[in-house]
């Protein structure tokens, strides 16, 4: 079993996009993969139960089934810093519930898990706890999702500092143009190219229409397909 965990440099990066271009990608190649996102805040009522939409697009996405609770098994309502959301339902996220929680979803004995997580990197669980802690802590991969967009470049780089400070291991970033005005996005791409530490893996074009994810080599080499 492969795993990976998908950030972003900041809220709205595009990582569920990815993440599905990603888990699409990973079908077409006949590997059995699930997409995973442990926390979301924003969500609304459905057959009974909060739902996050981005959640319910990663279990479409995914060519194993499972269970909306295993997919998605902290769910608050209010589209708000989740330690905040679940404090005002008298929750609190640890370590040990995201463990257990994560356990579940390895249970069901895919190629691949594509965790997928919330806002940005260094966000915060609980009063004490941040979210890429438990990351380091499962020693999963990660791929850095770059909202390419005014701002990206300090964003890309405090983000990678910070995995360089805490040892985790980014296996590389992808490029998504999230907003069709930015200027000089090329000049941008090439700095980010030069300055951070870790391989760019593709990049996302911005389009009207659902976009391809236009992969390099590496990226495949990474998740061990070979076409």
């Amino acid at each position: 079993m492969k795993e990976f965990f998908i950030t972003g440099t900041d809220t709205d990066a595009g990582k569920t996009h990815v993440t599905i271009l990603l888990l699409k990608l990973l079908a077409q190649h006949k590997q059995r993969a699930v997409g995973y996102k442990p926390i979301a805040a924003g969500a609304e009522m459905a057959f009974g139960e909060l739902v996050n939409e981005d959640a319910l697009t990663l279990m479409e996405s995914s060519s194993v089934g499972a269970k909306y609770t295993i997919v998605n098994p902290f769910t608050y309502e209010p589209p708000i810093a989740p330690h905040i959301a679940a404090a005002k339902v008298g929750d609190r996220l640890t370590f040990e519930k995201l463990d257990s929680a994560y356990e579940n979803v390895k249970a069901l004995n895919t190629d691949y898990i594509l965790t997928e997580g919330a806002g940005g990197w260094c966000l915060p669980i609980n009063e004490t706890d941040l979210l890429s802690d438990w990351v380091k802590q499962q020693n999963l991969n990660v791929i850095l999702v770059v909202g390419m967009k005014l701002g990206c470049l300090n964003h890309a780089l405090l983000t990678a500092a910070h995995f360089k400070a805490s040892g985790v291991n980014c296996v590389g970033w992808i490029a998504n143009h999230v907003d069709p005005t930015m200027q000089e996005q090329e000049a941008n791409l090439q700095t980010l190219k030069n300055t951070l530490p870790f391989p760019l893996l593709g990049i996302t074009p911005y389009t009207e229409k659902t976009p391809k994810l236009n992969i390099y080599k590496t990226l495949l080499e990474i998740l061990s397909i070979h076409p």
